[in-house]
């Protein structure tokens, strides 16, 4: 019998689930920060239809072996299974569909891939001339400890009160298209089973920071995604107290470890997940297509 056959396709609104629970599985403590479940939870709130025509699913005798988030026409971002870590004919054709323009996986010339996982696949991209494109910091926090409280109120975001959840979100990214109606979407996920989208209050009882928190499933990392200050009050330790909460959210919900990436370029985020006790991991970055 020669090879069994690996194919690719575009996900459905019915193989969302397998592609999330995949991903899940793939979580391992102490392996590279890949894509998480919670990364489709977060995409899930623009609709089922448009996440699964962003998602690229290659199978393997039938079984998912790599899941790709087709962010925009240069951004594809990878997970790959740890059973095809090393393994070279599956990182070949993996790199034979993203550079395939007939594929349309990525379209643009200057294309990127975020493959933080994958020995083979990495590998090969640098041997076929793939460049280092934008930094990211992985930073960790282990939850076998309990967490020191943050200090702040924090209530978990619900249909009752999703409004202030999307408020901070928009009040902390100014480009942020999040929605009570997305977040309904969003929460009525498969991912969102296992996640929690917390507010926390100031003394004077206004919001001020929010996080989305998502497991993996009992003792696998868990992850931040998003993270938000709102901007009219920043400064003041709000946004380590969030990350405080969300580790203690995710330790609740039987995670090994909190996880999030964040651009190197951003150090003030990067100091805050630190002070928050988050273990700054070695940075790693994007490979770009060469022109």
């Amino acid at each position: 019998m020669g090879p069994v056959p690996i194919t690719l396709e575009t996900a459905t609104a019915d193989s969302l689930d397998e592609a999330a629970e995949a991903l899940a599985s793939w979580q391992d403590e102490g392996a590279p920060v890949q894509l998480h479940p919670g990364d489709l939870g977060w995409n899930w709130k623009l609709g089922t239809e448009n996440l699964a025509a962003a998602l690229r699913v290659w199978r393997r005798d039938g079984q998912i072996m790599a899941v790709g988030l087709v962010e925009d026409a240069g951004l594809v971002r990878m997970g790959v299974a740890p059973i095809v870590d090393r393994d070279d004919a599956f990182a070949a054709r993996l790199l034979g569909d993203l550079s395939d323009p007939e594929r349309g996986v990525l379209a643009a010339d200057d294309a990127s891939v975020e493959a933080r996982s994958g020995t083979a696949f990495r590998r090969l991209l640098t041997e076929s001339g793939w460049v280092a494109d934008e930094s990211w910091t992985p930073l960790s926090r282990d939850l076998t400890d309990a967490v020191d409280d943050c200090g702040l109120r924090v209530v978990v975001a619900d249909a009752a009160n999703a409004q202030e959840r999307v408020e901070v979100q928009r009040a902390a990214f100014p480009n942020s298209t999040f929605t009570v109606e997305r977040w309904h979407t969003m929460a009525t996920s498969s991912p969102y089973r296992r996640a929690r989208c917390l507010v926390a209050y100031d003394s004077g009882h206004a919001a001020v920071a929010a996080v989305t928190v998502w497991s993996a499933g009992p003792g696998r990392p868990g992850l931040l995604e998003p993270l938000g200050v709102h901007q009219d009050h920043r400064g003041r330790g709000f946004g380590a107290a969030i990350s405080l909460a969300a580790a203690a959210a995710l330790r609740e919900m039987g995670a090994s470890s909190a996880t999030v990436c964040t651009p190197s370029s951003n150090v003030g985020a990067v100091a805050t997940y630190a002070s928050a006790g988050f273990r700054r991991l070695a940075p790693v970055t994007d490979f770009r297509r060469p022109g």
